[in-house]
């Protein structure tokens, strides 16, 4: 159980989202987050996503107020100390406070407080006209960037999946990507990724939707 004024180490991180109930691999080459992992598979194997502040380039950049708390739930541990992970989102959080924690990754005391609705996995569905306006400004983004999606795959994918998924994949800017997280729920997420796409996907005066 997830309880206000929990200490968690945080991967400050720009543009990784993690989302409750999606996946996100990593991969762990830094002394300080090698570290972290050590502590995380010796204790409850939780390590907590949040992103940088933009144009903060120094060792202890400003971070956002809300990330997202995740579970360890695959590890390859490789013999130079490095790692690959696959996190697996369980609720977002919000910073209480940043810990004097005396370890090389940084900890906060988190509240989740602000987000209980995270544990509920029947999550609210798109409306059908939603859900289709998100697909059809999806493949125009990436029609125009000239990516490759197996959208037949894509189309099967359940509504959470595929709002989260795109929202994670998405080039967009670090405030952009900190709005998606932020969302209240996934129709909400999903009207702002529709209005991101139609924002950031138009070259040469050319409309971001698919005709």
């Amino acid at each position: 159980m997830l309880k206000t004024g929990s200490r968690l180490s945080i991967f400050p991180l720009p543009g990784a989202l993690l989302f409750p109930r999606s996946h996100l691999p990593l991969h762990i080459f830094e002394p300080r987050y090698r570290a972290m992992v050590s502590d995380a598979l010796a204790r409850d194997r939780r390590i907590a996503m949040i992103q940088p502040r933009p144009g903060e380039e120094s060792d202890r950049p400003a971070l956002f107020d809300i990330g997202c708390l995740g579970r360890i739930a695959h590890v390859e541990a490789l013999e130079d100390g490095r790692f690959n992970l696959v996190l697996e989102g369980l609720s977002r959080f919000r910073t209480v406070r940043e810990l004097d924690a005396g370890t090389p990754f940084r900890q906060i005391e988190a509240s989740f407080d602000d987000f209980a609705e995270d544990a509920d996995e029947d999550q609210p569905v798109l409306a059908s006209i939603l859900r289709a306006d998100l697909e059809n400004h999806a493949k125009a983004f990436a029609r125009r960037h000239g990516y490759q999606v197996d959208w037949e795959s894509v189309g099967r994918l359940d509504d959470e999946a595929l709002v989260n998924g795109i929202a994670q994949i998405a080039p967009f800017d670090i405030a952009a990507k900190q709005a998606l997280l932020e969302a209240r729920d996934v129709p909400d997420r999903a009207d702002l990724l529709v209005q991101f796409l139609r924002f950031f996907g138009p070259h040469d005066g050319d409309e971001a939707t698919l005709q």
